[in-house]
């Protein structure tokens, strides 16, 4: 289909729309319900979300400008020049929004004596240890540079913090760079009772005029450069032959080099400063945006660690643990009991220590043949990579296709091969133009002369610390159908054929699109035949110009659509005559909503999938992903209540309009429910003592069946 003749009526444009669901984070940093010191790190989310859409989105579509053949989003009609003016204007009341929203947090704080600092604020005694910690350990390690005709302005990194200062010196003008060093801490604490502390940049910006003691510094403030940092390695001409983990490093090291897409300033730089960073930085007036909040709020988390013990528990949510979940036992060991039946863990209201000591226990069971899995991202210390490890050396077959692009964890992947691979592991790497974001895990056994597959499938990564920051569900079954399909897609993997068919598992980029296409063409026709026809999918993203169209021709034959979308959704609800039977919502709040739900149709006859691919056409078309279906009714049942509960949140949930703006849920006189609240509350009523058998899940009735008329309902 050529752009000439899609229908813009009722889509809208990535950027844009990502850029209002963090507004959404924004909006819980606003939120009086969530503690004072979590709306902070809600703020610091914001702005490192922010930093990440410029490097990656910004840069991508900077690198569209550079093209010669003419380019137009198929979401928006707009070019990339066009994209970018629209984000540029965008983004400039974000800034405002968030240095208002940050002065009433610092403000708040203050009453609970936690500041942050000018040094202008500070009383002498603090002043003077201010001064002498910058003279002894701040001043012997900043290299300032001056900047005029015989020296040439420096390679600023991509969010590196530096002071841009304007120079005198006998008439003649000229202009400084001070970069912040890496290795000093973000701040300095003061002496003083409670959390007093000034950040190290405000300190060398203090300070500037003892380093260039021999000019008149007529204008100083603290920048930083955002660069492009969305390199493709598949893009990217290297020799076959060469070690693929050395090109990795090499494409890591060309990321930090690569052109400057935005400007930020924090203080009072004087128009002949500013002229002159953007011209040397090659950057428009529009690419400039001044803030009166800091530019890197990385040091909000490492002040948690520093605050006292009651106001901790004032100021922050209160401690969860990840639960033991239903459905399993304490008392016995996890392998046995997945072969006997399918489990499910919801992180991270569960906690990941099931799935782990089932691959400790499969390391040392005698009967275990071979454990493969698929790896993206791992947390920088991982107990999985020690059990692999271990496999291997009690004589597993362990095989690890590990994707090494996985974007900013590439040197942490890097590593992790290495020490599988000093193990014993048979590593193997992603493929050329296509990424690995599965996650599968296969193992396989043989008892009594018969095989057995134990196959794991997840929506979220294989990370021991995301697992308690991201809702994510991770299903074992050991269904053989579904693990004859595991071994035929690790088979497959290991040649290179990512052309294969399978009978249960819908794999990208080959199967996954046009199944889920056919599943929406089914619902269509039994709409059109006058039969009930439901669609659910929950997801972090929705760009796919085919399955959006899809999904609006769904809508036009009468079919009941709800989206529960994270963050970017490009299909616009609610439009008449073309999306008016879709109703989509997002949730943000204390975890990220990370799963994948593809649930297609009512009753016992729904097609219910779990699965690692948003929809979107990287996903779909470019990269290897794996949805499994959901066999098992217990394990459909909870998925359902967990699908039902999501529905009928009216706390952190957001409706969207059909302007593609967001909404509050309305008062219908509903009792106020937040989801993850509830999810909590339930793991920790359900779970089973010490010793104890754990209860099966509760039988609920139907399979979706109110779960759109409740949210239309709210609408």
């Amino acid at each position: 289909m050529s752009v000439q003749t899609l229908d813009f009526s009722y889509t809208q444009d990535r950027e844009l729309s990502w850029l209002r669901f963090n507004e959404r984070v924004m909006e819980e940093a606003r939120d009086e319900s969530v503690p004072l010191f979590e709306r902070l790190k809600f703020a610091a989310i914001f702005t490192s979300n922010l930093d990440e859409f410029f490097m990656i989105r910004v840069g991508s579509i900077y690198d569209l400008t550079l093209i010669k053949q003419a380019h137009v989003d198929t979401k928006s009609g707009l070019t990339p020049s066009q994209q970018l003016a629209a984000i540029f204007q965008a983004v400039g009341p974000l800034y405002k929004q968030r240095d208002k929203l940050m002065a009433q947090l610092e403000t708040r704080l203050r009453t609970c004596n936690i500041c942050n600092l000018t040094v202008q604020e500070l009383d002498v005694k603090e002043r003077k240890q201010c001064e002498r910690y910058f003279r002894d350990y701040v001043l012997p390690i900043l290299s300032p540079q001056v900047v005029d005709a015989h020296h040439p302005f420096p390679h600023l990194p991509s969010k590196t913090l530096n002071i841009a200062v304007s120079l005198k010196r006998d008439g003649e003008s000229c202009f400084g760079i001070v970069p912040i060093p890496k290795s000093v801490p973000a701040y300095l604490r003061l002496n003083e009772r409670g959390l007093r502390y000034v950040l190290i940049e405000q300190l060398v910006l203090e300070y500037v005029g003892d380093i260039f003691d021999q000019y008149a510094v007529e204008s100083k403030a603290v920048i930083s450069v955002t660069r492009n940092a969305d390199i493709s390695p598949e893009d990217e001409d290297y020799d076959v032959n060469d070690d693929y983990r050395q090109h990795m490093r090499k494409v890591l090291k060309k990321r930090s080099r690569l052109a400057p897409v935005r400007l930020e300033i924090q203080g009072n730089a004087s128009d002949a400063l500013v002229s002159h960073l953007l011209e040397r930085l090659h950057l428009s007036r529009e690419q400039a945006f001044h803030s009166k909040s800091p530019l890197a709020m990385d040091y909000v988390y490492s002040l948690e660690g520093q605050l006292p013990g009651e106001s901790r528990a004032a100021l922050c949510y209160e401690p969860f643990t990840p639960k033991f979940p239903m459905g399993l036992s304490r008392s016995e060991r996890i392998l046995p009991q997945v072969l006997r039946h399918d489990a499910l863990l919801f992180y991270p209201f569960h906690s990941m220590d099931p799935f782990l000591q089932l691959i400790r226990e499969a390391a040392n069971d005698p009967n275990v043949l071979s454990i493969k899995i698929t790896i993206y991202r791992l947390a920088s210390k991982a107990k999985l990579i020690e059990y692999l490890a271990a496999a291997a050396e009690n004589g597993k077959d362990v095989s690890v296709l590990m994707e090494l692009r996985a974007r900013f964890d590439e040197q942490n992947n890097i590593s992790w091969a290495e020490r599988l691979e000093d193990a014993g592991c048979t590593v193997q790497y992603g493929f050329e133009g296509v990424k690995v974001h599965s996650k599968i895990c296969l193992i396989t056994r043989r008892e009594r002369g018969s095989i057995q597959h134990i196959t794991q499938v997840g929506t979220g990564n294989y990370n021991e610390k995301t697992a308690k920051l991201y809702t994510d569900l991770c299903l074992i079954t050991s269904n053989p159908a579904i693990g004859a399909d595991a071994a035929a897609f690790f088979q497959n993997m290991s040649i290179s054929n990512l052309e294969g068919e399978y009978r249960h598992l819908l794999v990208a980029p080959n199967g996954l699109k046009n199944r889920l296409i056919s599943l929406i063409d089914g619902e269509t026709a039994k709409a059109r035949a006058g039969k009930p026809a439901h669609i659910f999918i929950k997801c972090n993203s929705v760009t796919d110009r085919d399955l959006i169209d899809k999904l609006s021709e769904a809508s036009q034959a009468g079919v009941d659509i709800v989206l529960n979308v994270r963050g970017i959704c490009c299909l616009r609800p609610g439009v008449p005559g073309k999306t008016d039977r879709i109703r989509v919502f997002s949730i943000v709040g204390r975890y990220l909503e990370h799963p994948r739900i593809f649930a297609f149709g009512v009753g016992k006859d729904a097609r219910l999938y779990i699965g690692s691919a948003d929809l979107m056409t990287r996903n779909t078309e470019r990269r290897v992903e794996i949805a499994c279906p959901v066999l098992d009714e217990g394990i459909r049942r909870q998925i359902a209540h967990y699908v039902d509960v999501l529905c009928r949140d009216n706390g952190k949930a957001r409706l969207m309009g059909s302007d593609g703006h967001y909404f509050p849920v309305p008062d219908r006189g509903e009792a106020p429910l937040d989801a993850q609240a509830a999810f909590m509350e339930e793991a920790a009523r359900q779970e089973p003592a010490p010793g104890a058998v754990s209860p099966a899940p509760e039988r609920r009735k139907g399979f979706f069946a109110a779960v759109l008329d409740r949210l239309k309902s709210r609408s």
